[in-house]
């Protein structure tokens, strides 16, 4: 029997009203330091302790790329009191927050597959960061749609979109599965360590969607097969965030910056960039496919820096400006919705047989090479 042709039908996005510019986020970082070094003045001049440094928007425009982020709650994050989002703590009769994200994305997804939320087999909710551990948000969310067959979360961080892709085209193609809906929820303003120089103005919230179809059911217009996915695990610490369940048995302080989002920036830099450069290419090889005939890479916005280096080295020379698209500078690092933004807002002036990657990488380490053909 011949397995089901997997198809991408349709794309959805939820956007945040809320949107913080490099120099509001400076601004309210360099009061909070100004404020610390007043407060630690003896100490810095006696030379127990060093004076905490500005940060500036020329510095994270030349770190990063990024000039805006989308979040949740921006009067929080702006507070140099504070920090950190303020969102309010729900009854559990109400729509969880990613619930809710997870409604939008979806929404939109379905209308452009041109299909019912009925008609859907199987839900995957898969971020980096989930708002509880149990019942699954995926559940949730399958109730709030009113979906069919099963749903389920799963977390591998920055790459969980496209591990969660490739799960749908194993279930749509073993014949279990016709339809599948992967959401990306993330919040991750809220795992931010807005007081860190180094990466306060690295994250944005956002949530994506994608309906994948057997070829036999799929109606939609607009459609792109997965010729293939490669995923692969590599542990690091260089990506870390020690929060979880047991810090209350370990008597961990649980405002520690550990257990948010740390990074060794540099070390991930030089290793993550060519392992997923080379994942790609061994990719392509093993489908036939020449990277220099690819029409687009929907790379996991995370830095221009890495996105740029990567392009280069599966291509084999400086991408045109639409082949690698970029919308870090406004979104930010969304992780594992980065690189679906990428695809949902560049993937309409593609000629059928134009084929494309998607991939993602991070934490972990991990990344997931998603490789498609406009259909």
């Amino acid at each position: 029997m011949t397995p089901a042709k997997v198809l991408i039908t349709g794309s959805g996005l939820y956007t945040p009203a809320n949107a913080i510019d490099n120099d509001a986020l400076v601004a309210s970082y360099n009061a909070w330091v100004d404020a610390e070094n007043a407060r630690h003045r003896e100490a810095i001049e006696t030379g127990e302790r060093d004076a905490l440094a500005h940060s500036s928007s020329e510095f994270i425009v030349k770190a990063s790329g990024i000039h805006s982020r989308y979040v949740l709650d921006a009067e929080g994050i702006l507070d140099p009191e504070r920090m950190r989002p303020k969102l309010d703590e729900r009854d559990n009769d109400s729509p969880g927050i990613q619930c809710e994200m997870a409604l939008a994305a979806s929404h939109e997804a379905l209308a452009a597959a041109g299909v019912e939320a009925a008609d859907i087999d199987l839900v995957i909710v898969a971020c980096s960061n989930l708002e509880r551990p149990y019942p699954a948000v995926a559940v949730e969310l399958q109730r709030a749609l009113g979906t069919g067959g099963y749903a389920f979360d799963m977390n591998v961080a920055c790459s969980s979109a496209t591990f969660a892709i490739d799960n749908a085209a194993n279930a749509i193609r073993s014949g279990g599965v016709r339809r599948a809906l992967l959401v990306n929820p993330e919040v991750c303003s809220a795992h931010l360590n807005f007081r860190d120089r180094d990466s306060h103005f690295i994250f944005g919230d956002a949530c994506t969607a994608l309906v994948l179809e057997s070829g036999q059911v799929a109606k939609a217009e607009t459609r792109f097969e997965v010729l293939g996915t490669r995923l692969v695990t590599q542990f690091s610490n260089a990506i870390r965030n020690n929060a979880g369940f047991l810090n209350r048995v370990t008597d961990a302080d649980p405002q520690a910056a550990d257990k948010l989002f740390v990074q060794e920036g540099r070390r991930v830099f030089k290793e993550v960039c060519p392992m997923v450069a080379q994942l790609i290419r061994d990719h392509l090889e093993s489908l036939d496919i020449a990277p220099g005939t690819l029409s687009r890479l929907w790379l996991h916005q995370a830095n221009r820096h890495m996105n740029d280096l990567i392009a280069r080295r599966v291509l084999g020379q400086e991408p045109a400006p639409d082949q690698a698209p970029i919308i870090l500078d406004r979104y930010a690092n969304t992780s594992s919705a980065g690189s679906i933004i990428a695809f949902h807002l560049h993937h309409q002036d593609l000629e059928p047989g134009a084929t494309g990657v998607v991939c993602s990488f991070g934490a972990g380490y991990s990344a997931g090479c998603v490789v498609i053909r406009r259909d």
